[in-house]
C-alpha cells in the first residue's frame, strides 16, 4: 500500500468589521478598492428592499460592476433550499460568474441564505455582509456560519464560509419594530452571561437605555459583542470546541422555533432556551441559583419572557433536539455553565434531566 499526502497551507485571512452610521459610500469605496472589476449582486428580503433597497443600490451604482438586487419573501419560512435554488437560478440567468461579489443585505435569514448561495455558486464567490438588524449585527453576520433550514430542523444544511468584510450600519436599526429590536437583545444578553460579566451588569443597570434605541448607547454595545464573538471564532472557527459556548440556549431555542413553525422569533425562543440551560446548569453542575434568577429577571425586564417551554410538549421538544447538529450518540448536547466564567461544552442530557428542568420554575 502506498500513502500519498497533501499538505495545505491555510492562508491567513483578515476580515474588516466596520461599525458606524450611513455606510453606503464607505461600502462602495471598499468594493471599488478590493473588487474593481467584479460583478456586484445584492440579495435582500422584500421588506428590507422596500425600506432601504433604493438607497443602497444608489450608492452601489457608482461601481461599474453593479448589476442587480434580488429579493425574496421576508421571514424564516423562506430560509430553505427552494429559495436558495431560486436565487441560484436568478444569478446564473444574470450571468453571474466566478468574479461575483454577493452583498448580503438584511437580517439573519438573509445573511445565512445569501452566504449559503455565495458558498455554493461556482464553488464559492466573494461575500460581503451588510446586516440591518441588531441580531445580525451582533451575531449572525460574524463567524462564517451560513445555511438554510430543513424539515428536520434549523440550519441543518450549510457551511462555514467567511465573508470578506462586514459593514454594520446602525442607522438601519432605527427602522426596526420594537419587537425586532428587542429580539436582537437576546443575543446581547447571551454574550454577557457566558463571556462578559461586566456587560451583563451594564445591561442590568441601564434597562431604559437598552430597551429604547439610543445610538450613543447601542453602538459601543454592538462593538463589544462583535469583539467578543471575534475572540471566540479566532480560537475555534469550525466549532470543534470553544465556539460551542455561543450555543448557550440554542438547543432548546431552535426546537421552539421549529415547533412554532418559525412563528416565534429567534431571540424570544433562545431567551427561553437560555433559561432552560441555566436551570440544567444549576441542577447538574451547581451553577449558582443567583445567576439563574438574574438572567431570568433581565429577560423579563427586556420583555423577552413571552415564550415558555410549557407551551410545547416535552416529547415534541425532545424529538426535535435529537436531530440538532450537536447531537451525538442519540443524545442532545447542551452548552452549560459551571460558574459565571467556566463553561461545560457538548454536555449530554438525558430526557429525565430535561424533564426536571422543564418542570422547575
Amino acid at each position: 500500500m502506498q500513502k500519498l499526502r497533501m499538505n495545505l497551507s491555510i492562508r491567513q485571512k483578515e476580515i474588516p468589521f466596520v461599525v458606524g452610521e450611513h455606510l453606503g459610500d464607505t461600502l462602495c469605496q471598499y468594493l471599488l478598492g478590493e473588487f474593481p472589476e467584479h460583478s456586484i449582486f445584492v440579495i435582500s428580503d422584500d421588506t428590507v428592499n422596500q425600506l432601504h433597497g433604493a438607497q443602497l443600490t444608489s450608492h452601489l451604482s457608482a461601481h461599474p460592476g453593479f448589476k442587480e438586487l434580488f429579493s425574496f419573501p421576508a421571514g424564516e419560512a423562506s430560509k430553505n433550499a427552494e429559495t436558495t435554488a431560486s436565487l441560484h437560478d436568478k444569478l446564473l440567468s444574470a450571468k453571474a460568474g466566478r468574479d461575483t461579489v454577493i452583498v448580503a443585505f438584511g437580517g439573519g435569514v438573509t445573511g445565512d441564505m445569501a452566504g449559503y448561495v455565495a458558498a455554493t455558486l461556482h464553488r464559492g464567490v466573494q461575500l460581503v455582509h451588510v446586516p440591518t438588524t441588531l441580531l445580525a449585527q451582533v451575531d449572525s453576520s460574524i463567524g462564517g456560519k451560513v445555511g438554510v433550514n430543513h424539515a428536520a430542523g434549523k440550519n441543518l444544511l450549510g457551511a462555514f464560509y467567511q465573508p470578506t468584510a462586514v459593514f454594520s450600519d446602525i442607522h438601519y436599526l432605527s427602522t426596526l419594530s420594537d419587537e425586532e429590536y428587542i429580539n436582537g437583545m437576546a443575543e446581547v444578553v447571551k454574550y454577557g452571561v457566558i463571556l462578559d460579566p461586566e456587560l451583563w451588569q451594564q445591561l442590568e443597570a441601564n434597562i431604559a437605555a437598552v430597551v429604547k434605541y439610543d445610538p450613543s448607547f447601542i453602538e459601543p454595545i454592538i462593538r463589544r459583542c462583535i469583539q467578543l464573538k471575534i475572540d471566540v471564532v479566532e480560537k475555534d472557527e469550525k466549532e470543534s470546541g470553544l465556539r460551542s459556548i455561543l450555543n448557550w440556549g440554542h438547543t432548546v431555542g431552535h426546537a421552539i422555533e421549529k415547533l412554532s413553525q418559525y412563528g416565534v422569533k429567534h431571540g424570544f425562543a433562545i431567551a427561553e432556551g437560555m433559561n432552560i440551560a441555566a436551570r440544567l446548569s444549576h441542577q447538574l453542575l451547581d451553577y449558582p441559583q443567583e445567576l439563574v434568577h438574574r438572567q431570568k429577571a433581565l429577560f423579563a425586564n427586556l420583555g423577552l419572557n413571552t415564550v415558555h417551554l410549557h407551551d410545547y410538549s416535552l416529547d415534541d421538544i425532545w424529538n426535535v433536539i435529537l436531530t440538532d447538529k450537536k447531537a451525538r450518540r442519540q443524545l442532545p448536547r447542551f452548552t452549560l455553565m459551571r460558574t459565571e466564567t467556566k463553561p461545560e461544552l457538548y454536555y449530554a442530557i438525558e430526557k429525565q434531566e430535561l424533564e426536571d428542568a422543564y418542570q422547575t420554575e
